[in-house]
C-alpha cells in the first residue's frame, strides 16, 4: 500500500486544542468574576461600597490582563535576580538585576499609591488581596514589608531626626511620583527567628549610628530603606534602626550606604524576590522607637503587619486556584465525561472553594476588627486599658498569629488538591500559575515565624492572660455567634490543653498534648472563619 503525501497529512492528526479554556481564562476579571470578594467588601466597606466598587472595575482589569502575564514572564527561571557586583570600572555596585518584566509591574503597583493617607482603607486592603493572587511576583513582599515600615515610622515620629520623616513621604505618600520601596532584614545566621540572638552592632555616631555585622534572609534586597534591628554597642538588648541602602545623591552612581550584598539566595518559592546576605561596613542607620525595646517593636508592629497580610495573600492564592480548578474541571472532558461531573472530582472541587471562601471572610473579619481597634500595634497588650479593650486587642493578636500558621497550612492543601485537578497538566510551569504560587505559598509558611514557633507563642500567650482573661471567655468571644455546644466544646479542650505539658519536657505525654494543641488551633480557627463566612449570607 502506498501512502500519499494527502494520506500523510490526515493520519496520526490531532486537532484538540485548549484554546477554548485559555480563552475564558485569559478574558476572566479577578474582581468583576468573584462574587465572594465583592459580597465581603460591600459588607465591611459600609457607606464606601459604591465608591471602592467602581475604582475596583478598572483596577481588577490591570490586574488580571495587564500585570498578570507581566508575573508569568518574570517567574522564568532565566528571569531569576542575580547580582552584578562591579561595573566595568572596579566600582563595587552590587546591583540586584531583575528582568524588566519585574520592574514594571514593580512601577505600576506601587504607582497605585496602595498607602496613601488619601486612599480608603478597604479599597487598599481589597486591591492588594487581588495583587496577591499574583503570588510572590517579586512585589508582595516588597508590599508587605512596606506597609511595616511605614507603621514603625508612624508610631515613633522623631523630630531630632528629618529624614524619618522624608522616608515616610517617601514610601507613603511619594516624591515627586516616586514611591519607595520598604525591607525588614531581622534575621541573623546563628538565630533565625530567635531575634534576641542578634548580634549585629550599631556603634553611636553623634544622633545616628553605625552598623557593623551580617544579616542572613534579607528579602527584598533591593529596597530603598530597610527596618534592620541591632544591639547597640555595650547593650544586650536589641534595638530597631531605618537603614537607607543609599544616601543622598549615591543612588545614580549605584554606591551603597556601608554595606554588601554577598549573594542572593536560591529559593524553592518566591523566587522572584532578591533575598540576600547582607554584610554592613558601617552603614548609616537612624534609630527608631525606644532603644533596647526592639524585639518587642519588631514583634508588635512590623512582625504582625506582615502576619496579617500573609493571611490576605493566602485568600487570594485560594481565590485563583479556586477560579481556574473551576473553570478546567468544566472545560476538560476524561473517559467521556466533564472532570466536574465525576463525585470525587467534584468533592475536590466544592473542598477548594469552600477553603477559599472561609478564608477570605476570615481575612476580612480579621481586618475589620484590626480598623476597629485604631492602631492596635504595640508590644504588649497595655495594662493600663480597659480591660474589655485589653481582651479585643488580644483577640485580635491570636487571631492574627492563627490565621498565618492555618492560612498557609490550608492554603498549601488547597493549591495541591488544584493542581490535581489539571491532573498531569497541573505540574506543568508554563500550562499554569499554580506549581509557582504553591511553592510561594510554602515559603510564606516559614516567613515571619514557622509553625511550631506560632503555635507555642500562641499557648504561651493565653497561658499568660488566664489572671484576667479566663480560656472559656476568650473562646466564647472569638467564636461568638457560633452555637452554645460548639462554644463549650472548644471551651472544654482548651481549657484542658493549658493543664497539658505542651510546651514541657519532651516525653509521650507532651509530644499527644502537642499533637492535641496543633489539631485544636487548626479547628478552633476553621470555626473562626465558617462564623466570618456565615455572616456574609
Amino acid at each position: 500500500m502506498t501512502i500519499t503525501s494527502q494520506d500523510q497529512k490526515v493520519r496520526g492528526k490531532n486537532s484538540y486544542t485548549f484554546d477554548e479554556f485559555l480563552e475564558k481564562r485569559s478574558s476572566l476579571d479577578w474582581y468583576k468574576n468573584d462574587p465572594i470578594l465583592q459580597k465581603a467588601l460591600k459588607k465591611y466597606a459600609g457607606a464606601k461600597y459604591e465608591q471602592i466598587h467602581n475604582e475596583l472595575q478598572h483596577f481588577s482589569s490591570a490586574v488580571s490582563s495587564r500585570w498578570n502575564p507581566l508575573a508569568e514572564r518574570a517567574a522564568r527561571p532565566e528571569a531569576r535576580p542575580s547580582m552584578l557586583h562591579f561595573d566595568a570600572f572596579n566600582h563595587r555596585i552590587d546591583r540586584v538585576v531583575r528582568p524588566m518584566e519585574t520592574h514594571q509591574l514593580e512601577k505600576e503597583v506601587f504607582g497605585a499609591g496602595l498607602f496613601s493617607s488619601k486612599m480608603p482603607a478597604w479599597e487598599s486592603f481589597a486591591k492588594r488581596m487581588l495583587i496577591h493572587q499574583l503570588g510572590e511576583a517579586g512585589v508582595a513582599c516588597p508590599l508587605t514589608c512596606t506597609i511595616g515600615l511605614i507603621a514603625l515610622l508612624e508610631q515613633y515620629p522623631n523630630e531630632d531626626i528629618p529624614e524619618l520623616e522624608q522616608i515616610l513621604q517617601h514610601t507613603k505618600e511619594g516624591l515627586e511620583g516616586d514611591f519607595a520601596i520598604g525591607a525588614q532584614f531581622m534575621t541573623e545566621i546563628q538565630g533565625g527567628s530567635d531575634l534576641p540572638a542578634n548580634v549585629l552592632e550599631a556603634v553611636p555616631d553623634g544622633k545616628y549610628y553605625r552598623l557593623f555585622g551580617n544579616k542572613f534572609f534579607c528579602s527584598v534586597a533591593h529596597a530603598d530603606y530597610s527596618v534592620v534591628t541591632a544591639k547597640i554597642s555595650g547593650t544586650d538588648k536589641v534595638s530597631t534602626f531605618i537603614v537607607p541602602s543609599w544616601l543622598s545623591g549615591d543612588k545614580d552612581k549605584e554606591k551603597r550606604n556601608g554595606y554588601e550584598i554577598n549573594r542572593i539566595k536560591w529559593k524553592m518559592g518566591t523566587a522572584e524576590l532578591p533575598t540576600g546576605e547582607f554584610q554592613y561596613n558601617g552603614a548609616l542607620a537612624y534609630p527608631v522607637g525606644p532603644a533596647g525595646k526592639g524585639v518587642a517593636i519588631a514583634a508588635g508592629i512590623v512582625l504582625t503587619l506582615s502576619r496579617l497580610e500573609i493571611g490576605i495573600a493566602c485568600a487570594g492564592f485560594m481565590l485563583r486556584a479556586a477560579r481556574e480548578a473551576s473553570l478546567y474541571g468544566n472545560f476538560r472532558t476524561v473517559f467521556g465525561k466533564k472532570v466536574k461531573d465525576y463525585p470525587l472530582s467534584v468533592r475536590t472541587l466544592k473542598k477548594i472553594e469552600d477553603a477559599a471562601h472561609r478564608t477570605t471572610a476570615g481575612a476580612f473579619k480579621i481586618y475589620h476588627q484590626f480598623l476597629f481597634l485604631d492602631q492596635p500595634l504595640n508590644a504588649g497588650i497595655p495594662v493600663d486599658q480597659p480591660i474589655e479593650l485589653r481582651k479585643q486587642l488580644f483577640n485580635l493578636r491570636e487571631l492574627v498569629l492563627l490565621q498565618k500558621i492555618c492560612a498557609t497550612n490550608e492554603g498549601a492543601e488547597v493549591l495541591r488538591d488544584a493542581i490535581s485537578v489539571f491532573a498531569g497538566h497541573g505540574v506543568m510551569e508554563e500550562f499554569s500559575s499554580l506549581p509557582r504560587i504553591f511553592r510561594d505559598i510554602v515559603v510564606n509558611e516559614q516567613w515571619e515565624g514557622p509553625r511550631n514557633l506560632l503555635l507555642t507563642q500562641i499557648y504561651r500567650d493565653i497561658q499568660r492572660v488566664t489572671d484576667w482573661y479566663p480560656s472559656a471567655d476568650f473562646v466564647a468571644n472569638v467564636l461568638e455567634g457560633a452555637s452554645q455546644e460548639t462554644i463549650d466544646r472548644f471551651a472544654e479542650q482548651l481549657t484542658d490543653l493549658l493543664q497539658r505539658p505542651v510546651c514541657g519536657e519532651v516525653s509521650e505525654a507532651s509530644m499527644e498534648a502537642a499533637e492535641e494543641w496543633d489539631v485544636f488551633c487548626d479547628s478552633f480557627f476553621k470555626a473562626y472563619q465558617k462564623i466570618a463566612l456565615e455572616e456574609l449570607q
